[in-house]
């Protein structure tokens, strides 16, 4: 008989979504589009879920915070405040007050988008092949690592 530990799906990253189960990867990057920490959440769970966690590394504190509207709330921008950030985010369009963004800035948030696209050339990431999010995680890390040698060596 096997014993099976509490916790299911969620405790494995893996969420529900109509095409079935599903992860996201969050990444916090350098300023050239690097990933400094990641940090794995079910598909279904809200993007702030992830914010304290990408954040508790506190090597340095970020000079700008960009972000997409998921990660818009007053919370995360008062803590990005705190640390000495600016945080260029868009607004939700439901917001009632809306916040302005520097869209010179706010276009630099490509190089991560950018970095996310190279990293799913990793067939096993793209797809998560893993059933554990410690060896998914695993296996992100290693092609952040892979990505971060080639960019060290081409400078």
């Amino acid at each position: 008989m096997r014993c099976r530990r509490k916790g299911g799906t969620q405790s494995q990253a893996l969420g529900r979504s109509r095409g079935g189960f599903s992860t996201k990867l969050h990444l916090r990057a350098n300023a050239d589009g690097l990933p400094i920490s990641v940090v794995l959440t079910p598909g279904e769970a809200h993007d702030l879920i992830a914010y304290d966690d990408l954040m508790a590394e506190r090597d340095s504190d970020p000079g700008v915070l960009l972000g997409d509207r998921g990660y818009d709330s007053d919370r995360l921008r008062q803590d990005a405040r705190d640390r000495g950030a600016q945080p260029e985010i868009p607004t939700k369009r439901s917001r009632k007050v809306q916040h302005s963004v520097n869209r010179r800035l706010y276009a630099l948030r490509s190089r991560i988008e950018c970095f996310i696209n190279r990293l799913k050339n990793c067939r096993r990431v793209a797809t998560r092949y893993d059933h554990t999010a410690s060896s998914f995680l695993g296996f992100a890390l290693l092609g952040c690592i892979r990505l971060w040698i080639r960019f060290v060596h081409a400078a």
